[in-house]
């Protein structure tokens, strides 16, 4: 492993140790001496990348929201008309629900930091602006927006449900907030 300055994957590890140690001890938990650890750079590193806590912060959430903003792009970007949207949706959802638990507790985070610190609500503005621009092509802004918001609280409730609900009555819920009729089965 490359060593000082000439580390270029440095910065980038200090990024993931952050999500990492947010998914493990929370915002509050996350100090500069515990990223150094965890990255395995030294602690100096920190401030030679970032400038203090918010901009490693903001940094390590705004390559989070990016992530998950991808996720829309790749399952909604195949579709070609609103029947095979719903279905993209609905696979979002599932996809977003069964996986890492990581990305669920870190999205929370964000939303936790988002509401108690007003300068983090711009991470998501821009990540609801960017997940609806992707559903506005295939539905309209109205719906749009009760989209991305059925998306995270499906995902939400499916993931800490001990018995989540099925497919179809996720494609259902789709549906209805959609308009859209519901393919043959």
């Amino acid at each position: 492993m490359a060593t000082g300055r000439t580390d270029p994957e440095r910065r980038a590890r200090i990024l993931a140790a952050t999500l990492d140690h947010i998914a493990d001890a929370g915002v509050a938990g996350v100090s500069h001496r515990k990223i150094a650890a965890r990255a395995g750079v030294p602690l100096g590193s920190m401030t030679y990348h970032f400038t203090g806590m918010d901009d490693l912060l903001h940094e390590a959430f705004t390559g989070f929201a990016a992530h998950i903003a991808s996720l829309f792009e790749q399952h909604l970007g195949a579709a070609t008309d609103a029947v095979q949207a719903c279905e993209a949706v609905t696979d979002l959802i599932h996809t977003l629900s069964e996986g890492p638990q990581r990305d669920l507790v870190i999205t929370q985070e964000l939303y936790t930091l988002a509401a108690r610190r007003p300068e983090y609500r711009v991470l998501t503005q821009t990540w609801m602006h960017r997940s609806r621009h992707v559903l506005q092509q295939h539905f309209d802004a109205d719906t749009a927006r009760q989209l991305d918001a059925l998306i995270e609280g499906l995902a939400l409730h499916r993931s800490l449900d001990t018995a989540p609900q099925g497919r179809d009555l996720t494609l259902l819920a789709v549906t209805r907030i959609t308009g859209t009729a519901r393919p043959a089965a």
